[in-house]
């Protein structure tokens, strides 16, 4: 019974205590470089929801890989768990392909910061101001109040244009008159308007120039330079502003027309 004890119940004993050891130093192990590695990630200015995130799959690993030491220890075969746990981890990977690229694109989103919540952007053919941006999707508010909430993978691989990123705008507007009317007394009128608005800034400098002489009118590109804020109330002002300033001065806005001549041809068949 003796020479039994010490040839499999003592060393069973020492490997389970072994074990144990292992599996209970290498959590407290695991627990002081969470803290290391939180602490580092917190210093780069991260985001603290990519933080989190980042911390739980390292945790997630380094507890698997205590857990596989351990198992060791006791005499399970750990290369053939490894090997599962990478054939499962395939066949997760295969089946979450949209999911995880989803979570690529957010990690990128977030890392990156291409926009930020509150900022008004057109991605992934939405335009509307950034709710929220989580791992696998972000949220946006449009014009009209509808929410809609985009995959990420969507909007990184599109184009992704930030109109909050910068703090002026340019309004870009085009104003046509008639080929009889006064150019420059028009060009002259469009100048005051913008030199009357107080929103309009000095620099850069506003553009009013004769861009085209199409068809049915000649155009101008009315150009001022805004905070980004005042952006559609400008545009929307100016346009009202020019049109009636335009009625009262007696400058046209022309539409565009078709002259038909219509030629009667002789009649052939008549007879005589």
């Amino acid at each position: 019974m003796e020479s039994f004890s010490q040839e499999y119940i003592l060393p069973w004993a020492i490997n389970i205590a072994t074990a144990i050891a292992i599996f209970v130093i290498g959590r407290w192990v695991v627990k002081l470089l969470m803290k290391v590695l939180e602490s580092l990630l917190h210093k780069t200015k991260m985001d603290t929801m990519l933080v989190n995130f980042v911390s739980s799959i390292a945790n997630a690993l380094l507890l698997l890989f205590v857990v596989i030491a351990a198992l060791g220890q006791l005499g399970v075969d750990t290369t053939s768990l490894i090997a599962l746990i990478g054939a499962a981890g395939l066949a997760i990977g295969l089946s979450l392909q949209d999911s995880l690229k989803n979570f690529a694109a957010g990690v990128m989103l977030i890392v990156f910061r291409p926009f930020r919540e509150g900022d008004f952007v057109e991605a992934g053919g939405v335009s509307g101001i950034v709710e929220s941006i989580t791992i696998f999707n972000s949220v946006f508010r449009t014009g009209d109040n509808r929410e809609i909430i985009l995959p990420n993978g969507k909007i990184y691989s599109d184009k992704i244009v930030n109109y909050s990123k910068r703090e002026t705008r340019r309004v870009d507007m085009v104003f046509g008159i008639g080929y009889n009317d006064d150019l420059l007394k028009a060009k002259r009128i469009l100048q005051e308007i913008l030199e009357q608005d107080e929103r309009v800034l000095a620099e850069p400098e506003p553009s009013v120039r004769v861009a085209e002489l199409a068809d049915s009118s000649v155009n101008f590109n009315v150009r001022p330079w805004v905070k980004n804020g005042d952006y559609w109330p400008v545009l929307w002002d100016t346009t009202e502003k020019v049109k009636l300033e335009f009625d009262r001065q007696g400058i046209s806005i022309p539409y565009p027309q078709m002259d038909v001549h219509v030629h009667k041809q002789p009649d052939t068949d008549a007879k005589g």
